[in-house]
């Protein structure tokens, strides 16, 4: 039943679809990361059926522009409902046959929706983030894990989990130095190496920084081999902070493209 006084109104925002969960025989349930309203969830009505004007749409990965039936101030139902989309960029049609930018893919995605574990909190930079990797990922222009790998640093930064890479985690000493801990924060000096420690060649942190502050010449550069223990390290520092898990991240084939 919905709330004493409250009554759904319809308003605009545009979105990343996430993800898509069947509901009955010819519905769906749409995770979105919105621009305006943050991460929301809408019911779409049809669009499994083979008449749907707009089921094409709401598949994974795609910008679009839509209008949501609901309440963006969180009164009532937490379930929105989809009345109309447009499709602005369907990045995922450009990758889905190609096994390790789809996999990237569902990675950034699953990792936008875990950043944002608070429905309707807006998250413009995440957004944005994540609009730009999937872009970057349909272009193809970079091996798609170093845009997977970027989006995980810059995302962790907008969560206030950065790993330290030009300074000590721990006492701020400036420099690049030759250990990574993960518990303490990222890159440690001697006098701060907590036990068991790694320690990656100086490149790999070098592509670590890179890829945070977008210097592609550097990253595109970048041999295999540090473009593995990069990706060791950062998956590493993100499931940490999230205390559990990234069921897509196994999944990602790191294959050399392009």
């Amino acid at each position: 039943m919905p709330a004493a006084g409250y009554r759904r109104h319809l308003y605009r925002d545009d979105a990343v679809v996430l993800r898509v969960q069947k509901l009955g025989e010819s519905d769906r349930i749409i995770t979105l990361l919105t621009r305006r309203h943050g991460r929301l969830r809408a019911v779409a009505r049809g669009v499994r059926r083979t008449s749907s004007r707009f089921g094409a749409r709401l598949e994974p990965f795609g910008h679009i522009d839509l209008q949501l039936a609901g309440s963006p101030e969180g009164v009532g139902s937490s379930l929105h409902s989809v009345s109309q989309v447009e499709a602005v960029a369907l990045y995922g049609k450009q990758f889905l046959t190609d096994y390790p930018r789809y996999t990237a893919a569902s990675a950034i995605a699953e990792t936008a929706e875990r950043l944002t574990p608070v429905e309707r909190e807006p998250s413009l930079r995440l957004f944005q983030l994540t609009l730009g990797a999937l872009k970057a990922l349909s272009i193809g222009e970079h091996s798609s894990s170093l845009v997977l790998d970027a989006y995980l640093l810059r995302a962790m930064a907008t969560a206030g989990w950065a790993p330290a890479i030009a300074e000590c985690a721990v006492c701020g000493t400036a420099g690049q130095h030759a250990a990574f801990s993960v518990p303490a924060g990222g890159a440690v000096c001697p006098d701060c190496r907590p036990p068991g420690a790694a320690h990656p060649a100086p490149a790999t942190l070098g592509l670590m920084n890179a890829l945070t502050v977008g210097d592609w010449v550097v990253a595109d550069a970048s041999e295999p081999p540090v473009r593995r223990e990069c990706s060791g390290l950062v998956a590493a520092h993100l499931q940490w902070h999230m205390e559990r898990a990234l069921r897509s991240l196994p999944l990602v084939d790191r294959r050399e493209n392009p």
